[in-house]
C-alpha cells in the first residue's frame, strides 16, 4: 500500500524524491532509475508497482540529475526528411509516443533528401550528445551509417543493413507493388499505368521493379509509355497524370507509388473529366490516414508508418541496453476501398 508524503508544517507537500519512491515500492533507488529510463530488467509486476507509486506520489524525475547519474541525456536524435510530410509525420508520432513511455525526448531534424544536409544535421545531433540516432530513410551512404554506429547507436529505416550497434527496418516494397498489380488484374485490368517515385530513392526503384515483374508474370501489357516518373508529392502526382493523359496512351487503372501522388493524380483525372473508379481505377501506396477519407476512399498498399516509428524507438532501446533487436521486415498489406472496381468494357 502506498501513502502520500506527509505535508510540511506550512501545509505544502514536500516534493517526492526517487528515494521515497524506492522505499514505498520496496526496491532500490537504482532500480527505480533504470525503470524510468527503460533499462531495467525486472518483472512486469515490479515495473507496474513502481509506476503506481510514482503516480501516487506525483514524482517527477529531474532530467539533469538522471543524465548525470546514468551518463545519458535521455534524448534521441531523429533525422527525418521533411518535418511537415504526412508520411514522415506518422513515423515521428510513433517514435515520440514510444520514447515518451520511457521519459526520453526526441530531437527532430530534416535532411530534405540531400546527403550533405543529412550529414550536417547528424553532426548537429551528435554535438548535442544524444544517446542514439534514428534515421528515417534518406540518402546517406551505408558506409556513413556504419561509421556513425561505431560512435553511437543507430536505427535506420528504409534499407537492409547490418553492422555492430546498428539496426535497420525495411518494408517489402516489391511485394507491395505486386499486391497492387494482382488486385487490379483480378478486377480485369490489363493496361495498368504506374506513377513512380524518384529513382534515387531505393523504395521507388523497388516498387517500380515489383510492378514490372508482376505485370510480366500476369501477361499484362508491358509498355514503357505506361510508366511516368515524379517526386512523391501531391503536385508531382498531378503533373505526372497530366503528362500521362497527354500521351493518349490507353490505360484503365493507375498505381501511384505513394498516396500523396495518388491524391494529385485523382485531381488531374477529375479535371480531365474522368471518374474514379468508373472510368479509371486508382490505387496508392502507404495507406496514409487521409486515404480513408478521400473521395472516393483510396485503395492503398498499407505499411503502418506509425508502427515503423514505434518499432524504430523500441529497437533503439534494445541497442542502448546492449540487446540485439529482432530482425524486422514490415510486410505489405492491401487495403481495398472504393477507388478500384471491376473493369467493364
Amino acid at each position: 500500500m502506498t501513502h502520500s508524503p506527509s505535508p510540511r508544517p506550512n501545509g505544502v507537500k514536500s516534493r517526492a524524491t526517487l528515494t521515497m519512491v524506492a522505499q514505498q515500492a520496496g526496491v532500490s533507488p537504482s532500480t527505480v532509475s533504470r525503470i524510468l529510463n527503460g533499462t531495467a530488467q525486472v518483472s512486469e509486476e515490479k515495473q507496474a508497482l513502481v509506476k503506481s507509486v510514482i503516480e501516487a506520489l506525483g514524482f517527477r524525475p529531474d532530467p539533469a540529475a538522471r543524465s548525470l547519474a546514468g551518463g545519458r541525456t535521455m534524448s534521441i536524435g531523429v533525422l527525418t526528411q521533411f518535418i511537415d510530410s504526412p508520411y514522415y509525420g506518422e513515423a515521428l508520432r510513433g517514435i515520440e509516443d514510444e520514447l515518451h513511455k520511457a521519459n526520453y525526448v526526441p530531437l527532430f531534424v530534416s535532411g530534405h533528401w540531400n546527403e550533405s544536409e543529412e550529414k550536417n544535421r547528424l553532426f548537429m545531433l551528435q554535438e548535442r550528445k544524444v544517446d542514439g540516432i534514428i534515421v528515417l530513410t534518406g540518402k546517406l551512404a551505408d558506409e556513413t551509417l556504419v561509421e556513425m554506429a561505431a560512435k553511437i547507436p543507430v536505427v535506420v529505416t528504409g534499407r537492409r543493413l547490418s553492422a555492430p550497434n546498428l539496426f535497420s527496418i525495411d518494408f517489402d516494397n516489391s511485394e507491395g507493388a505486386c499486391l497492387a498489380v494482382r488486385h487490379l488484374h483480378a478486377l480485369g485490368h490489363h493496361r495498368v499505368a504506374f506513377i513512380s517515385g524518384p529513382l534515387d530513392h531505393p523504395d521507388a526503384t523497388q516498387r517500380l521493379q515489383g510492378y514490372r515483374d508482376e505485370v510480366q508474370r500476369k501477361n499484362m501489357a508491358v509498355d514503357d509509355t505506361l510508366v511516368v516518373y515524379s517526386d512523391y508529392q501531391e503536385s508531382g502526382g498531378f503533373r505526372a497524370m497530366n503528362d500521362l493523359l497527354s500521351t493518349r496512351v490507353q490505360f484503365t487503372a493507375v498505381i501511384a507509388a505513394n498516396d500523396q501522388m495518388a491524391y494529385g493524380a485523382r485531381l488531374a483525372l477529375h479535371r480531365a473529366g474522368l471518374r474514379v473508379p468508373e472510368d479509371v481505377s486508382l490505387l496508392g501506396f502507404d495507406d496514409l490516414p487521409h486515404s480513408a477519407f478521400t473521395l472516393p476512399p483510396l485503395t492503398s498498399v498499407r505499411q503502418s508508418v506509425y508502427e515503423i516509428g514505434t518499432s524504430a524507438a523500441k529497437a533503439m532501446f534494445d541497442l542502448l541496453n546492449k540487446i540485439n533487436p529482432p530482425s524486422r521486415l514490415v510486410e505489405a498489406e492491401l487495403v481495398v476501398r472504393e477507388s478500384t472496381r471491376i473493369f467493364r468494357r
